[in-house]
């Protein structure tokens, strides 16, 4: 695994999401309560960054359209989207948020 520090655990407000670059990837940093997840930041139907919408019972509303993704899974969770976003690893340590973008937890590969 390449895990590589993308900001403070700070930075990410509880339920909320921060939008991060690592390596050519936009990362949509999110945090769900204590959890912090981390996906695209690239809405599978609009191709809008998910970063800028709400986090709240472990998803992500894309602010455009509505479309929900579970946070665990890349799933859609709520139309129009029907197309999952890609998830990658995360681990929370005292120094920071770090993210391995070199593989996904679902498969699904980044566009």
């Amino acid at each position: 695994m390449a895990l590589e520090r993308v900001c403070s655990a700070e930075e990410v407000p509880t339920d909320e999401a921060l939008g991060v670059r690592v390596g050519d990837l936009d990362v949509a940093v999110a945090r769900d309560g204590d959890e912090f997840f981390a996906v695209q930041d690239l809405c599978s139907h609009a191709a809008v960054a998910l970063s800028e919408g709400e986090v709240a019972d472990c998803q992500i509303e894309c602010w455009l359209h509505g479309s929900r993704f579970d946070l665990r899974t890349g799933k859609p969770t709520g139309l129009p989207a029907t197309e999952p976003v890609s998830v990658f690893p995360t681990e929370v340590r005292a120094d920071g948020v770090y993210v391995d973008v070199t593989t996904t937890l679902n498969g699904v590969q980044p566009s």
